[in-house]
């Protein structure tokens, strides 16, 4: 049940596309996944045609994110590909903001309001494990979700915080190159999607969430360097959330510019056949606002995805140089206090990644180069979780695993996606429901692969694989 209250507002926005708009709503959802392009070791266009020559889905492009892909059989969720981080699922209209975004390989980019981390996996994709992806998400157990999303997909250059804005707004002044402000919103783009979001939608609540989405933008603006980037977004049709927040934000900022989203896309066009619409100002502050039209609103009656709206920003001024942290950077171990997952790495890799060792507890993580001291923050995850550092050994983790290319590892073991053994290959489900499995070769650490993606630990000892796939993760 669509409220009426809510009805009658999109009746008065839309006028005579209010029937399809409302036909829409009571279709089908378009479903879409996202190839990883850091999964494979093989950069991103050879990522892509990997997997689409693999995968045994019908897939079709979504046109506005090259590694995006609608499809319409079930299965990707419960495949072993998933399980690897080989792609992620996530709605085709969000995707489009992180490309609108453009991070670059190299920079500081933060993902403010990042939970679940769709858009995360996509801005780290296209900075290839190079720079400091800094994904923040205030509530606890959403943080958690996101962080496991980082480790799935292979992400070596996330800092996953549990903080507020505001307290962000204080450690990273002009800090930042971008910045994406996905912000937490009435929802009615999802109307379509989640069965219980009409249930839960009040005109109060649309009043809250505005207001909340200038104290996160104020924040936001505090933390990007001089002409650095923002995109700011949502899911919902409201105009106070969406032109209403840039509006006023724009009046409070008078250093912010709204850019031409054409000129923020690698071809420097938009597309007709892409469906997106510009902003309307009018709805928003009753009078026509020049820079608002620049902003854009994907609608569900105009294109295959949800509704969402996005609009990119610049703030005035050329950055003197990279802005340090208030706190400094962090230093990191010695290599004499890293003894044992140094004989590991020599051991069992053969192109150990590269950063800076720090260490919580037994707890091992490479960071990038010049990450900023993370003392007073509540961090989740410092970059790529490496391990445990226990007596006399080193005890590797899943991330680390998921974190590798089957280059990267001196010793495999191939699974088949098959359910059962195939011949002297055993199973991929039998690997992620935890079981042991005879396996000839050296003893040692082996990185499990299924068709060339790693997959997890294992460890052979007397012709047994023992299975190190962790045990919260296992498929019975």
């Amino acid at each position: 049940m669509l409220p009426e209250e809510f009805l009658q507002r999109m009746q008065s926005q839309l006028g005579t596309e209010y029937e399809a708009f409302r036909g829409a709503l009571e279709g089908e959802r378009h479903r879409a996944l996202r190839v990883n392009p850091l999964k494979g070791g093989l950069g991103p266009s050879e990522a892509r045609k990997r997997f689409l020559a693999l995968s045994p889905w019908r897939l079709e492009p979504v046109p506005w994110e090259e590694n995006g892909f609608y499809y319409t059989q079930e299965g990707p969720g419960k495949h072993p590909y998933h399980e690897a981080g080989v792609y992620y699922i996530q709605e085709p209209s969000a995707m489009a903001v992180a490309a609108f975004l453009g991070a670059q390989p190299g920079e500081r980019v933060l993902d403010l309001c990042a939970a679940p981390g769709g858009k995360t996996t996509q801005i780290a994709g296209a900075m290839q494990g190079r720079g400091l992806l800094v994904s923040n998400e205030i509530h606890p157990q959403r943080a958690r979700i996101l962080s496991e999303n980082v480790e799935r997909l292979g992400i070596r250059n996330a800092l996953v915080l549990n903080e507020l804005p505001q307290r962000l707004a204080e450690v990273f002044p002009d800090w930042f190159d971008r910045i994406l402000v996905d912000a937490p919103c009435s929802g009615e783009g999802m109307l379509r999607k989640n069965e219980n979001a009409g249930e839960e939608w009040s005109a109060e609540n649309v009043v809250n969430c505005a207001r909340r989405q200038d104290g996160i933008l104020d924040c936001a603006a505090a933390m990007l360097r001089p002409g650095g980037r923002l995109v700011y977004s949502t899911c919902t049709f409201a105009p106070s959330e969406n032109e209403g927040s840039v509006g006023r934000l724009l009046q409070r900022h008078p250093e912010m510019t709204v850019l031409d989203p054409a000129r923020c896309l690698p071809e420097g066009a938009l597309p007709a056949h892409w469906g997106f619409a510009p902003g309307r100002s009018d709805w928003a502050t009753g009078a026509a606002v020049p820079e608002l039209s620049r902003t854009l609103r994907l609608w569900p009656h105009r294109l295959r995805g949800e509704g969402h709206y996005l609009a990119v920003l610049q703030k005035d001024g050329v950055s003197p140089g990279r802005a340090g942290s208030l706190g400094g950077t962090e230093k990191g171990l010695s290599e004499k206090d890293c003894r044992e997952y140094l004989e590991f790495a020599a051991d069992t890799l053969t192109n150990p990644p590269q950063g800076i060792f720090l260490r919580f507890g037994e707890q091992l993580y490479l960071a990038p180069v010049d990450m900023p001291a993370l003392r007073g923050l509540h961090v989740l995850r410092p970059g790529l979780h490496l391990g445990a550092l226990k007596k006399n050994r080193f005890e590797p983790s899943h991330a680390l695993a998921l974190a590798l290319g089957s280059g990267e590892a001196q010793r495999l073991c191939p699974v088949s996606l098959s359910g059962e053994r195939q011949g002297d290959m055993p199973g991929a489900a039998d690997y992620l429901g935890g079981a042991t499995f005879p396996f000839a070769g050296e003893k040692g650490w082996y990185l499990v692969t299924v068709d060339g993606y790693s997959l997890g630990w294992g460890k052979l000892a007397a012709g047994i694989m023992k299975n190190h796939y962790p045990k919260g993760l296992r498929k019975m």
